[in-house]
């Protein structure tokens, strides 16, 4: 029989596990931390987003550079494809307003639950605190707590993670055995650093809803939230890769108003209100938003309308890469084959965050990390045929 190694148990790792051993062959799965997937879980406590119901183009293109290289795989196992594995797993699903797909259980832990007894049933082995370390030769070694074991496969997979949430297991120290191979990571969905005044401390954990983003050419309409180290939230993830290109950050703080009718509403007698007061009573600006002007568009125009409309954002830069919800960078397409496989180790693919794409949070992460795990133990399988 013919033995796999995948290293790395997050969403990418153990759908490749799945399809290996769907094809007969023995799989062991090797996990640095002491229990699987746990950013997968973590990502569930929010409610967790599997993927998002929409066509095929407009999904990929939400993946921006990535697309191209990610085409084949989403094609293969796109949003319709994953409900369909998810109800495969019993799992009852849900679709949101704004397209995206979740568990009606709002968790992480029915579906991964059931999941691991499926491969359970087909024979897969896990192995835990297994901290991979590299190779000799064709001979995987990892760290663990009875010492140093090593691994040989006719196969292998890694499924290593990004760079951001290290306590979860994903470091980044894999890129270490990879030398030459891998772009500099950089934080991805990730909020950013701003500067408030004592003014904005009673806003500090407050959302703001009902506005539009802009940075180049990306757009959102996503709620953001106001934290005492700058702004986060799903809005401001879906700009961020412009942002850290060094794009402006601006914010439609009345979306559905254009500039005129703003003039009109402004125009309107404002007696001895001072013109904050005015602002908030002629616009019906929530307390986040008229705080946001104040801070952020002092000295205010005599004509206010346009900076309403575009707000611009003073940041000082992202926040650090552990708190980002997932990273850029990593391993180069350009290293692997189209099959995911490595150039430089015959017989050894890639999947998963490790990968060199990002994407913004909606189900777009969890959706490539399963269909670059598919793809890869489908494409060990193809290369294990005589």
């Amino acid at each position: 029989m013919s033995t796999a190694l995948v290293i790395g148990a997050g969403p990418a790792g153990l759908m490749a596990a799945e399809a290996l051993a769907q094809a007969g062959i023995k799989v062991t799965v090797a996990e640095a931390k002491p229990s699987p997937a746990r950013k997968f879980l973590m990502a569930g406590k929010s409610g967790l987003n599997l993927t998002k119901a929409e066509d095929i183009e407009t999904f990929l293109a939400a993946f921006g550079a990535g697309a191209e290289a990610l085409h084949p795989m989403l094609r293969v196992f796109g949003p319709e494809a994953v409900q369909d594995w998810a109800g495969g797993l019993d799992q009852d699903l849900f679709t949101g307003s704004t397209g995206r797909v979740f568990p009606k259980s709002m968790k992480a832990s029915p579906l991964l639950r059931a999941w691991l007894a499926r491969l359970e049933g087909l024979g897969v082995t896990l192995r835990t605190r297994w901290q991979w370390q590299g190779w000799d030769g064709d001979v995987a070694l990892f760290g663990t707590p009875e010492g140093e074991v090593r691994h040989t496969a006719d196969v292998t997979i890694l499924a290593c993670g990004g760079a951001s949430w290290a306590r979860l297991g994903s470091d980044g120290a894999w890129a270490a055995h990879l030398p030459g191979e891998t772009t500099d990571f950089a934080p991805a969905n990730m909020g950013f650093r701003v500067e408030w005044s004592d003014h904005m401390q009673r806003h500090f954990g407050r959302p703001v809803k009902g506005i539009g983003l802009r940075a180049g050419p990306q757009t959102s309409r996503g709620e953001i939230v106001i934290s005492k180290d700058g702004l986060e939230g799903g809005g401001i993830y879906e700009v961020s890769r412009t942002m850290r290109e060094g794009h402006t950050l601006y914010l439609d703080l009345m979306p559905d108003l254009e500039e005129p009718a703003i003039r009109e509403r402004l125009a309107r007698p404002k007696g001895k209100a001072s013109l904050g007061n005015h602002l908030r009573k002629a616009l019906k600006l929530t307390p986040e938003k008229q705080a946001l002007l104040m801070e952020l568009g002092r000295p205010l125009p005599s004509d206010p309308a346009a900076v309403i409309k575009a707000l611009p954002v003073k940041h000082n830069g992202p926040n650090a890469m552990d708190q980002a919800i997932s990273t850029a960078g990593g391993l180069r397409f350009d290293a692997l084959d189209a099959d995911l496989m490595l150039v430089s180790r015959p017989g050894t693919f890639a999947a998963g965050e490790m990968l060199d794409w990002e994407a913004p949070t909606g189900g777009y992460l969890i959706t490539a990390c399963l269909a670059t795990g598919l793809w890869a133990g489908r494409a060990a399988t193809k290369w294990l045929e005589p």
